[in-house]
């Protein structure tokens, strides 16, 4: 069983560049940086933990005056920002997290174009142990086009994702390693649809689906690109919030048929996720518990769980977390 500890730290700089005659920019950039300490390493008891994942954030937003045209994008600088450059595009310790530019159209839909969330279901809420056992299904950034509207209690999002990355890559930052590998395969062509009804001014529910291709990359077996993979996901999930108290549950399933090319086998698992929590003045105080359970044929591991109860201040410039991790398995 893995068990940690960890303090993040982060704080958000004034912006840099004020409003024009044109546009209304808001960038700003900031830091994070964690202390960390696992409860089970040597290493960590020896030293009073580590403090590590420095990062410096850049972020870019706004609207362009009277027009419907929007952008948003953040990069990331250093150790910390939860990219791979074994799988990334960039090759080292930075890339852009997303990437977008938006139309607004009269009484119509909001259009995305670039990388942007993938319109999936519920998302953890805690900073540093991210997606946990919602892996590759939660907090995701892909490369695509999105467009999305509210109408009256519904909102719908319909997507179409080339791939999860720029490039080739796949590591689209935050949630790695679930998607593949340089060396193995990647996802594409992915259609995503998510339908959510407000059942009242508190509570709503709502119903998610992706369906998509997964293509091996290795030059050598599969040298025309071919996408001989294939994925398929499905959620059922809840929100509810009243005054300061919220919470949030999910149900996945999910399936995989790897590529010809990597593997001749079919992957299934079903995730359970759960997230509540207080938010009262500068203070949040919340818990995500998730849980994985595998239907792949041949496959007779035990459900595994990860729970993560946290806190977090707003000192004004930024937040500080305190959060811990407990977690007995790792999914894909």
């Amino acid at each position: 069983m893995t068990k940690s500890v960890a303090l993040k730290a982060s704080a958000l700089a004034a912006a840099l560049l004020s409003s024009t005659a044109h546009s209304s920019p808001n960038i700003s950039g900031g830091v994070w940086f964690n202390y960390q300490y696992q409860q089970n390493n040597e290493a960590h008891q020896n030293s009073w933990g580590a403090i590590d994942s420095e990062a410096l954030v850049l972020y870019a937003d706004g609207n362009v005056a009277e027009t419907p045209w929007s952008y948003s994008a953040e990069a990331r600088f250093g150790p910390g920002s939860f990219t791979d450059a074994d799988n990334n595009s960039t090759g080292g310790q930075f890339g852009l997290h997303k990437a977008w530019v938006g139309y607004q159209f009269e009484d119509g839909p909001q259009v995305l174009i670039g990388k942007s969330q993938v319109p999936f279901g519920i998302k953890t809420y805690n900073f540093w142990p991210g997606d946990m056992l919602l892996a590759g299904y939660g907090d995701q950034m892909d490369v695509g086009i999105k467009a999305s509207q509210t109408i009256g209690q519904f909102h719908y999002d319909a997507a179409f994702y080339l791939a999860d990355d720029w490039s080739t890559s796949t590591d689209t930052m935050d949630d790695n390693g679930h998607w593949g590998s340089t060396s193995t395969y990647r996802k594409v062509q992915t259609f995503v649809g998510n339908l959510n009804y407000s059942l009242n001014d508190m509570a709503s529910i709502g119903l998610s689906a992706q369906s998509g291709g997964l293509q091996a990359l290795d030059s050598v077996a599969n040298p025309e690109g071919e996408v001989s993979g294939d994925h398929n996901a499905a959620t059922l999930y809840y929100t509810i919030n009243v005054g300061g108290l919220w919470a949030k549950a999910a149900y996945i399933t999910t399936e995989r048929n790897l590529p010809d090319e990597v593997d001749n086998i079919t992957v299934e698992n079903d995730r359970y996720a759960l997230s509540a929590g207080l938010n009262t003045g500068k203070w949040s105080f919340y818990t995500d518990l998730t849980y994985a359970q595998p239907d792949t044929d041949g496959n007779d591991a035990d459900t595994i769980r990860a729970f993560a109860p946290g806190l977090s201040y707003d000192y004004g410039p930024g937040w500080m977390y305190l959060e811990y991790l407990t977690q007995d398995g790792y999914v894909d």
